[in-house]
């Protein structure tokens, strides 16, 4: 009797097909092949850095590891070169810098810097920048001095943009600088500029400018007459004294002020003197009559 073999089912089994199956989802396939290696070597790492002391010898050899890089001798910044300023500018910064050279140029932070150097009265515009050779290059545009401008506190010497510089004792620690004074001078000094070159024709000293009200100028001659100018183009009120006193010599007569803030009325105020002369000739004049 022939024995009779069974034959084999080619067909795979029901969990043969559901892991071929499984397989052929691209999702498993990527957590098979990125997923579980990154997981086992995580799962290292943890167990690696579950030890205190491991964690603080990993920590201090990456510290000493960026120590090394960071104190090469091309990264060190050995000397500071300050260019554009005055000398009391320049040791306002050495004392302010808030450095000790060498350092590391990780260390320094320039925008910092410019920010402390940008915060002294007398810049107006700081650069700073690493130049080869380890040189921290500090480039400085000062405040440039126009004016004095006295105040109770007393008086500072300001810029064009009423920035205060520094201050001063008297005015003849500085007489190449005009005075102001009054609330808010700082805040026009160009105006204040403006009307003292315009005043230069008068080919008279001038004693300052007074602001009044916060609104307008009082030009102060040396003998202490006063032009009281408009709130509106100032300038223009000042030509037009010029003009009346090139033709009738105002400034020479014994006057108080020239009253210049109703344009189509000029107005003339005389000394106490002079009025009382004014009204004794009239008297006379009228009695005559």
């Amino acid at each position: 009797m022939r024995q009779v073999i069974p034959r084999i089912d080619p067909a795979p089994s029901r969990l043969s097909y559901r892991f071929q199956r499984l397989m052929l989802t691209p999702l498993y396939r990527r957590l098979l092949r990125v997923g579980l290696p990154v997981l086992v070597v995580a799962g290292l790492c943890a167990g690696y850095l579950a030890d205190e002391g491991r964690r603080v010898a990993l920590t201090d050899q990456v510290a000493e590891i960026r120590r090394q890089i960071e104190t090469r001798p091309e990264f060190m910044v050995r000397l500071m070169a300050i260019d554009g300023a005055s000398e009391s500018v320049q040791a306002d910064i050495h004392e302010i810098f808030p450095y000790d050279l060498p350092a590391s140029s990780f260390d320094l932070d320039l925008p910092a810097i410019r920010t402390m150097l940008e915060e002294l009265p007398a810049v107006a515009q700081a650069n700073v920048r690493i130049r080869q050779g380890g040189v921290l290059a500090v480039e400085i545009a000062e405040r440039q001095p126009v004016a004095l401008w006295r105040t109770r506190d007393g008086i500072d010497v300001v810029d064009i943009e009423g920035e205060s510089i520094a201050s001063v004792t008297s005015r003849a620690a500085r007489p190449d600088l005009p005075v102001m004074t009054g609330d808010g001078a700082a805040a026009h000094v160009a105006q204040a500029l403006d009307i003292l070159q315009a005043a230069r024709p008068l080919g008279q000293d001038i004693r300052g400018l007074v602001r009044m009200g916060e609104r307008r100028w009082d030009l102060v001659l040396h003998d202490g007459k006063r032009i009281l100018l408009p709130e509106d183009e100032p300038v223009r009120a000042l030509e037009r004294v010029i003009v009346l006193n090139a033709a009738h010599d105002m400034l020479d007569r014994d006057l108080v002020a020239i009253d210049m803030r109703i344009g189509a009325r000029p107005t003339v105020r005389l000394s106490d003197y002079a009025t009382e002369e004014w009204w004794r000739i009239t008297s006379m004049t009228s009695g005559a009559d």
